[in-house]
């Protein structure tokens, strides 16, 4: 009978002293939590890229943005809660002084000013809120503060310095682009030059400007004298067959045939003589026609390279992250926190339930002793 007496008395203990926590938590959300303010700014991030049409995908049809500004969001959300953006706000809003002040309540504020930076993000992060909205495609960012204009200026400074730090990402992408295109410009106009100076030392070398339209010029000459020769056969062969073959008019055409064999023999043996000691104009033609190509070739990708420099540079210009505010940060008018009545009624729910708990154990447990 002591024993059920025992765990009785220590579960009526332990019911008063839920009850009488839940006393004091209620005392202390109703008349001893500090106001927090809270300021609300609703941003998106759109690329100031106009041209470019993004194309439609899964996540548009979900979200309502590409899956490049679904991304954008979330890295901008990283960088508004991240110890850099902490740095910044802390610099320019002194937050660790308003976060510890004593003239707030023991619970909410932040102990010691000169606490770590870890902790002190803890504390941010616990004031601070930035939540993407799937279905509508934006940034909620709420800030809770002592008072509406610090809540508000940290709210600002937030979608401020994210804007920079995005457009700050896309210039830097832009620069390192331009710097390579800059590069593989430079690379082609080096081939370019290259490749013009060892076809003038070709051509110097073998002292031929232009192979090709000599080598054209010989074909021509040559397909020339070979009609001449056709028409002196045909002029033969048309003369009597009873004439003396001393004829002078005989004799005039075979002079002639000969005269034009021996040029025609001549001209294509200019095709396929040396030009220089080892290199005959066949061969010099064929090389010149390689270096020939090789210059345009290099044109043609040195071309393509400023296009590409020309683009990279308008790129870096025109494509900018525009952090648009849907919703200007507001300057709050009431201390939306802590919310008194509800985490009041939370607290008094849970003492009910964890009491409720610990007199049904108390009831298990005196069953078993009996």
């Amino acid at each position: 009978m002591t024993k059920g007496l025992t765990f009785t008395t220590l579960f009526h203990y332990a019911v008063r002293m839920v009850f009488v926590t839940a006393i004091f938590t209620s005392i202390y959300w109703l008349l001893f939590a500090s106001d927090r303010y809270v300021s609300e700014a609703n941003i998106i991030i759109r690329k100031t890229d106009s041209i470019a049409a993004p194309t439609p995908d899964i996540s548009m049809l979900m979200a309502g943005l590409s899956g490049t500004d679904r991304a954008d969001q979330f890295l901008l959300r990283e960088y508004l809660l991240s110890v850099d953006m902490l740095k910044i706000l802390d610099a320019a809003l002194d937050l660790r002084s308003h976060y510890s002040d004593w003239q707030h309540d023991v619970v909410s504020q932040m102990w010691l000013r000169d606490v770590s930076m870890e902790w002190f993000h803890r504390h941010f992060l616990a004031r601070t809120s930035v939540e993407y909205d799937d279905f509508a495609g934006v940034l909620r960012v709420q800030v809770q503060a002592y008072d509406a204009p610090t809540a508000q200026a940290i709210s600002s400074m937030m979608v401020a310095e994210g804007e920079r730090y995005m457009n700050q990402l896309d210039h830097e992408l832009a620069q390192a682009q331009v710097d390579f295109l800059v590069t593989q410009v430079k690379e082609a106009q080096q081939r370019l030059q290259e490749a013009n100076q060892t076809l003038l030392k070709f051509q110097n070398e073998k002292n031929l400007l232009f192979p090709e339209i000599t080598a054209e010029g010989i074909n021509a000459l040559i397909f020339k004298l070979e009609e001449q020769r056709a028409q002196l056969q045909t002029q033969l062969a048309a003369l009597p067959k009873n004439l003396d073959r001393d004829h002078p008019n005989i004799t005039m055409l075979k002079q002639s045939l000969a005269a034009i064999d021996r040029q025609i023999k001549q001209e294509k043996a200019r095709l396929t003589n040396n030009v220089t000691s080892d290199t005959t104009l066949n061969t010099v033609l064929e090389e010149f026609q390689y270096l020939q190509m090789e210059v345009e070739f290099t044109r043609e990708i040195y071309k393509t390279a400023l296009a590409a420099l020309e683009k990279g540079r308008i790129d870096a210009t025109r494509l900018l992250e525009k952090v648009s505010v849907l919703q200007s940060p507001t300057l709050p008018e009431y201390p939306m926190e802590p919310r008194r009545v509800y985490n009041t009624f939370v607290t008094l729910l849970l003492a009910l339930i964890v009491s409720g708990i610990l007199k049904l154990l108390e009831a298990i447990i005196l069953d078993h002793v009996d």
